[in-house]
């Protein structure tokens, strides 16, 4: 097995087996331990890549709320105020 490095490998892989075990009329079992490994790590690459993103997004949109950049970061801190408080007047 080649090692996986990208999400689109990864996919690719995952789209390979998924395609081979529906077009099989009898499941074929001698490969069916490779094709469950296979699998597994395709699906770990997968999942590494797509959690990294969500972290990066996270951190981007945080910053932007933070530093009030953004019609987003603007629109959440007055529907999330409360009344009374001196941090929601403008300077």
């Amino acid at each position: 097995m080649n090692e996986m490095k990208t999400f689109k490998e990864a996919y690719a892989v995952l789209q390979k087996h998924a395609q081979t075990l529906r077009s099989q009329q009898e499941p074929d079992i001698d490969n069916l331990t490779t094709i469950v490994s296979e699998s597994l790590a395709a699906h770990k690459v997968c999942k590494e890549r797509i959690d990294a993103v969500e972290k990066a997004l996270e951190e981007s949109l945080g910053s932007a709320q933070i530093e009030g950049g953004g019609a987003g970061a603007d629109q959440n801190s007055t529907s999330r105020s409360s009344p009374g408080r001196d941090d929601d007047v403008p300077s």
